[in-house]
């Protein structure tokens, strides 16, 4: 247990920095870091670990050796280029836990610039708030790791236990890059994520399928419609089918521990779709993009059985339905973060030291690299982050004061897991 004067030293170093916490946050969200874009954020993280004299590790994902584990998701795009950043400290003397402080820097499509009220990609503190693209998801996060940590050297401290800070690419949309880090050797006691999670403590979330249905038609001339078969309205016709799905899945919630209250815990969303050649041809085809979310404890290749299933039914109908589905990414399982764990309970006492109150854990419906660690290392995984509002939406914004917060309660918690030791001429107060 940290005494109360070393517990204060920390949380003022957090105050002391926190000004050029919330610069390099802006400077990081400055980057857009879209898929296959995140070189120039990398670049940042991999600048901002080396000087911090971490042992640096930077490299590319490669998708052949991650398709050998069952974790991966497949992808549509090259890893050319793509690269995760690993920085590490190593005490002179490991005494204490390890910990990984985990975070992605890739960020989703901005939409429509005109749709939100200031450019995406600057980062404005207007009313307590930190806006732009990434901000929240999960550039305020990233920070929050590298200064917590700060915060206990500048406190006069030195970690007794090893720390890896990861910056990973394809959360958004494989989590392949986790299982990079996981599968190149990264592993340790305990792993915390700060992704916007509302100042609480993820303790269930989904997994998600990403599939590519493609429904065929056969093309005529509009004045002969009847002698024709069009792909567009067929796909609607699918689509109703895997709604039918996610009901019945939605049905099945209570068999489901943490998501028996939840009103709508799988979701399917229909993300994308384009189809056609022609005004005047009746369509021969039709591709739509599903994001499927399945329950903790379902298999990703049972869920996608069923699904394959669903859409070869259409096939059988009067008017038969050509519609095949495709993996296009995530390919993931959900997981559950058993309570109980000398992590969860580290993180509940200095979460309650910084907040007052008692750390609260939740079921979420969204996807979290969580699984990699929990699922594939058998390691607790606290995804726990800052208030954040629109993640994915027009005027992204997190929380300036809960990036404060956190950011205390996560360098109390590297002080606190990986046990301290004072650095040399530094004496704390009589």
């Amino acid at each position: 247990m940290l005494s109360d004067d070393q517990t204060l030293r920390i949380l003022e170093a957090v105050d002391a920095a926190f000004d050029a916490q919330l610069t390099f946050t802006q400077d990081l969200v400055k980057h857009p870091s879209l898929r296959t874009r995140e070189g120039s954020a990398q670049d940042l993280m991999h600048a901002a670990m080396a000087g911090r004299g971490l042992e640096m590790d930077r490299w590319e994902l490669d998708a052949d050796d991650l398709s050998a584990h069952e974790g991966y998701g497949p992808t549509t795009v090259s890893y050319a280029g793509m690269t995760n950043v690993v920085g590490t400290y190593r005490p002179a003397s490991e005494q204490g836990r390890s910990l990984i402080l985990n975070g992605h820097i890739d960020v989703v499509p901005e939409g429509p610039s005109e749709s939100w009220s200031r450019y995406p990609w600057d980062a404005p503190i207007i009313d307590g708030w930190m806006y732009g693209r990434g901000a929240g998801d999960m550039k305020a996060g990233l920070a929050a790791n590298l200064f917590a940590f700060d915060a206990v050297r500048a406190a006069g401290f030195e970690p007794a236990g090893r720390i890896h800070f990861q910056s990973v690419v394809e959360e958004e949309c494989t989590g392949n890059g986790s299982l990079s880090a996981l599968m190149r050797g990264y592993r340790a006691d305990a792993v915390i994520i700060p992704e916007p999670e509302e100042d609480m403590l993820v303790r269930a979330n989904v997994g998600v399928l990403w599939f590519r249905v493609r429904v065929t038609g056969n093309p005529t001339h509009p004045r002969e419609m009847g002698t024709g078969f069009n792909a567009i309205d067929a796909a609607y016709t699918a689509i109703s089918a895997l709604r039918e799905v996610e009901e019945k899945w939605n049905a099945d919630r209570g068999q489901h521990r943490y998501f028996e209250d939840l009103e709508h815990p799988i979701n399917f969303n229909f993300g994308g779709i384009q189809g056609g050649d022609w005004p005047s041809s009746v369509p021969a085809w039709c591709e739509f993009d599903v994001r499927a979310a399945i329950y903790p404890g379902i298999p990703a290749e049972q869920a996608w059985a069923e699904l394959q299933d669903c859409l070869a039914s259409l096939g059988g109908g009067p008017a038969p339905i050509n519609a095949v589905g495709v993996k296009t990414g995530f390919f993931s399982e959900g997981y559950v973060l058993e309570p109980g764990s000398a992590a969860e309970a580290m993180l509940e006492r200095t979460h309650e030291q910084v907040y007052g109150s008692e750390l609260k854990s939740f079921t979420t419906p969204g996807y979290l690299d969580g699984r990699v660690f929990t699922l594939y290392a058998d390691t607790p995984a606290l995804v726990y982050g800052p208030v954040s509002e629109s993640i994915h939406g027009f005027d992204e914004r997190v929380s300036v004061e809960s990036i404060r917060r956190i950011t205390k309660s996560i360098a109390l918690f590297i002080a606190g897991w990986c046990g301290i030791h004072e650095q040399p001429g530094v004496h704390s107060e009589p």
